[in-house]
């Protein structure tokens, strides 16, 4: 059984519970977001597998979960990005944001998300329950893919995009 850890609106911990119930009950729980980012400044987006519990098929950032009970927020990235792709990188967090959506078949996400980035140019190992494709993309074309095709995307995809867009621009400025 895979629990998430339910928070309040400051991502201060008030228990666990199973992960499709929390998905089905809307309850907000803590989750991170992965945007990964080649040496040509181009996100690396993945396609979610079709088997997924919500949104298969669509495209999304590099890699997305929950950290277990009693598991550090950078650790369960790291863990998961191995688990999803098949490698390690490391990993700065960059902002955070919470965000409800809710899917055709009942689930809602209701999400703490703590937002992760990392860059990374090499082989990687699909693990093929996680994603069917990957794909590295300029941050102008996913802009306009977001607007002119917005339902190939997921939900959270489409909300962190533009404070990515404006982490990016900030980053860039500062360099």
């Amino acid at each position: 059984m895979e629990e998430v850890i339910l928070v309040d609106d400051q991502d201060k911990e008030i228990g666990v519970m199973e992960k499709m119930e929390a998905h089905l009950k809307g309850r907000l729980h803590r989750a991170f977001s992965i945007f990964i980012f080649n040496n040509k400044n181009e996100m690396l987006l993945q396609q979610r597998a079709a088997g997924k519990y919500h949104s298969g098929g669509l495209w999304t950032n590099a890699c997305c979960s929950h950290p277990r009970p009693n598991e550090n927020i950078e650790d369960a990235a790291a863990r998961r990005l191995k688990e999803e792709l098949g490698f390690e990188t490391p990993l700065d967090k960059i902002f955070d944001f919470t965000y409800k959506a809710s899917f055709d078949n009942g689930l809602t996400e209701h999400e703490f998300d703590h937002v992760f980035a990392g860059i990374y140019s090499g082989e990687m190992n699909i693990n093929k329950n996680e994603a069917e494709n990957v794909c590295f993309r300029s941050m102008e074309e996913i802009e306009s893919d977001l607007q002119t095709h917005p339902h190939k995307f997921t939900a959270w995809f489409s909300l962190a995009f533009p404070r990515i867009k404006n982490w990016k621009n900030t980053a860039s400025a500062v360099a």
